[in-house]
């Protein structure tokens, strides 16, 4: 299945990542409220799987709401946006979901709300299935800098679990591979959440592409030996001068590629783009339980009441980004000029 779907009798499934790599567990829900919280405790994570989420919870609550007329049923759906938008501050596709799906049911020419609600969940299906289209056109630029026989290093999982299917950053190692380019792929295991180790390895070991697990600290090792050919990452929020929030972890890759002369790429879909925000200190920055640094699923692994910060992202400047890869092509600075051209499409 994809990542997160709409199943015909009104609910939502998802695959629970926090699950995997050991259990593949399907969970469904029939309220947006459990939509939110399954946002919020990573069942679903990557920004354009979140925005997905997002906007098929947004569905639901059209779905529940017993409002009688269209104003109850707009005021339901604010009301929803805000719990749902509550969850996780960093991924711009979160606000960009909600908002597209509120713009949709105040342009609805209908005034029964079952009618509006039918158009909704029409139009959050439409988001998701754009989604995969996107990534694979993202794929196919990205793979155009991708040579045969590199190696790539990546980070955290930007992988078809981290959208609705295919992928960012793994959408141009798939498409990569897909062409028959002999690539291998070193995966940060990305602390603290594991998600490269967890998510990524297993992704890229089902689809029999070559690749090899490294503990984060072993990057700068294999640039400086030589061994590192091209850097790609995903991006949860992307500012109009190029600056790139990602997993945290990201920026120090940034900064060793350039010092190795590696090519360093974001791979970015235009809706994860936020031209509102001029520059990367702007962009809210998530922190997180203290419980994901101390503890390794349930094993302890610090003392009792140490003093933890558990920053989720980071923000990499701009000069450190040789390109970024939207589904519209790939943007070169000046990054403020182009990434609007790409945005604008």
């Amino acid at each position: 299945m994809r990542t997160i779907e709409w199943d015909p009798k009104g609910t939502v499934k998802m695959i629970d990542q926090r699950k995997l790599p050991l259990e593949y567990v399907v969970v469904e829900f029939d309220d947006y409220r459990d939509v939110a919280r399954s946002i919020k405790e990573m069942y679903i994570r990557g920004a354009p799987a979140i925005g997905a989420a997002a906007a098929f919870g947004m569905a639901l609550a059209a779905q529940q709401s017993q409002a009688t007329n269209r104003e109850g049923l707009l005021n339901d759906l604010e009301t929803a946006a805000e719990v749902i938008q509550a969850t996780r501050p960093t991924a711009v596709n979160l606000f960009w979901a909600t908002a597209r799906i509120l713009r949709a049911a105040h342009d609805s020419a209908q005034s029964r709300v079952e009618a509006i609600t039918e158009e909704l969940i029409s139009e959050a299906q439409r988001l998701a299935d754009e989604d995969v289209e996107i990534n694979r056109r993202m794929g196919a630029h990205g793979a155009s800098v991708v040579e045969d026989g590199f190696n790539i290093l990546t980070h955290c999982n930007a992988g078809a679990l981290a959208t609705v299917d295919y992928g960012t950053a793994l959408a141009v190692v798939r498409a990569a591979h897909e062409q028959g380019k002999q690539i291998h792929v070193w995966v940060d295991e990305t602390r603290p959440r594991l998600q490269g180790a967890r998510l990524t390895a297993w992704e890229l070991m089902n689809e029999g592409i070559p690749m090899t697990l490294i503990a984060d600290n072993v990057a700068g090792h294999l640039m400086r030996t030589g061994k590192v050919d091209i850097v790609v990452v995903g991006s949860d929020r992307t500012a109009a001068n190029g600056d790139v929030a990602n997993k945290i972890g990201t920026y120090k890759l940034a900064v060793l590629a350039k010092e190795n002369g590696i090519p360093f790429y974001a791979v970015v879909p235009t809706s994860t783009i936020d031209l509102s925000v001029p520059e990367g200190d702007a962009i809210p920055i998530e922190e997180r339980d203290a419980r994901e640094v101390t503890h390794v699923r349930e094993c302890q692994i610090a003392p009792d009441g140490v003093q933890v910060l558990n920053v989720a992202f980071d923000v990499t400047p701009h000069r450190y980004v040789t390109g970024i890869v939207t589904e519209n092509g790939i943007a070169y600075p000046p990054f403020r000029k182009n990434l609007r051209r790409m945005v604008e499409g």
